[in-house]
């Protein structure tokens, strides 16, 4: 391979080490071409599995940073550069192996920071994001639905509040003219009402009277 050939090699692996969540290094010897597309199509969108010359990628580990690969880096090597959810991206390499024994998995780096394979397979383990997501989405709920049921009924109060206080408010508006002590005056008006009738009544004959002299 030429000079620049392997410059560019070199650097289009440091982009993928860099552009990507993590990293998981196989062995692929004894895996035919079919399989090692029916892999790539297994990863989907998570993962770029891709071949690798190992003294390049001995080369491009060291400029991103990644120490450990060089005992790894050993025979056919191919490199999944993870691009999605790493979980899912090391559960299809899991059982992509348990499936096609002749794939090695030998470790990986995820955050900067070397796996070796005992890892990758914890890391396999875990549940997905999506799965994550959903306890995480369902707890949220289970809360709502607590705080809902503790509030209803303080809520269903003042509703019942609101109705009544509007249902007044049309009869007479000057309820909401005269503010918060409206609707007392007008309680007790007919109160005062009924004190003074009895007085009228009694000043009747009086008037009765003054009319007959």
């Amino acid at each position: 391979m030429a000079r620049a050939d392997k410059q560019a090699a070199v650097a289009e692996i440091v982009e993928s080490f860099n552009g990507s969540a993590g990293a998981v290094l196989t062995e692929y010897r004894g895996l035919t071409v079919k399989q090692l597309q029916d892999l790539r199509r297994s990863l989907g969108e998570n993962a770029n599995y891709a071949v690798v010359k190992n003294t390049l990628a001995k080369i491009a580990a060291t400029e991103v940073g990644i120490e450990g690969f060089d005992d790894l880096l050993t025979g056919p090597t191919a490199i999944a550069f993870i691009n999605g959810d790493v979980v899912e991206a090391a559960k299809g390499l899991r059982d992509f192996a348990k499936a096609n024994p002749t794939l090695v998995i030998k470790g990986g780096v995820l955050d900067g920071k070397p796996l070796d394979a005992s890892e990758i397979a914890k890391l396999a383990d875990l549940e997905s994001r999506e799965v994550l997501l959903g306890k995480l989405a369902g707890a949220m709920l289970a809360s709502l639905s607590q705080a809902v049921y503790l509030l209803n009924a303080p809520l269903a109060q003042a509703a019942r509040l609101a109705g009544a206080l509007q249902a007044k408010a049309e009869e007479d508006p000057s309820i909401l003219a005269g503010g918060a002590g409206a609707p007392a005056a007008a309680e007790e008006a007919p109160a005062a009402e009924a004190e003074a009738a009895p007085a009228a009544d009694e000043a009747a004959p009086a008037d009765d009277s003054a009319t007959d002299a």
